[in-house]
């Protein structure tokens, strides 16, 4: 396998979108997929989605498209599939409790393992299966857990992620307004929900799909 440091970010941000959709198809019993199949379904261009592959070596062959099955495996052990990757969720609100229910179960092995909150009447309880312990409790149970999903309100975020940097946390998806600093060694990935709705009616209007590929090529 090609050494995974020198693949472009914007590659491997798209490697995920890529699983999901040959996992789905793995499902349906697809044996093979073409190139425009693939563009079709994840809306990448088939020359992106080739040149992204193009860092792997060879995964399909022409003419023939890609075996679904051989990507399967590829991008499983790619992004580590084959391990399960602990997650603590910070925060039981209304979306903590949704990101709980979902689990991220359905397309890779990613997992909530616990859960943290204020509230004692939430404390000793389970949500989709996930048990959920007072804030009080965290660098008590943060054992081996090397990612949080912080969504907790914006007062409390940078104090919380703090307490988590000091318990070995170093992947942060924070869904707070707050912009949180971090040392070196720590990663962050902000979703802002308000600014992904502002971004996606800004491009509705101005940059309408039948004008995508144009866009694309300039």
């Amino acid at each position: 396998m090609s050494d995974q440091s020198k693949i472009p970010q914007a590659t491997a941000k798209r490697l995920p979108l890529y699983y999901r959709f040959i996992n789905n198809l793995h499902i349906q019993g697809k044996l093979r997929v073409s190139s425009k199949e693939l563009s079709d379904a994840v809306k990448v261009d088939s020359a992106t989605i080739r040149r992204d592959f193009s860092y792997f070596g060879a995964l399909g062959k022409k003419g023939y498209g890609y075996n679904v099955e051989y990507l399967l495996e590829f991008f499983r052990k790619t992004l580590d599939q084959d391990e399960s990757t602990p997650v603590a969720l910070i925060g039981v609100g209304n979306l903590g409790t949704a990101f709980l229910n979902y689990n991220f179960m359905k397309n890779n092995n990613t997992k909530i393992e616990m859960a943290f909150d204020a509230d004692a009447g939430k404390v000793g309880t389970e949500v989709g299966g996930v048990p959920i312990y007072h804030i009080d409790q965290l660098e008590d149970k943060l054992h081996d857990v090397g990612a949080a999903i912080l969504t907790v309100p914006l007062s409390e975020a940078q104090t919380i992620t703090e307490r988590l940097i000091d318990s070995g946390v170093t992947g942060i998806l924070n869904f707070t307004p707050a912009r949180i600093t971090v040392p070196e060694g720590v990663r962050v990935h902000h979703i802002d929900l308000a600014v992904e709705l502002q971004s996606l009616i800004y491009f509705m209007k101005h940059y309408p799909l039948d004008n995508e590929d144009d866009a694309e090529e300039e």
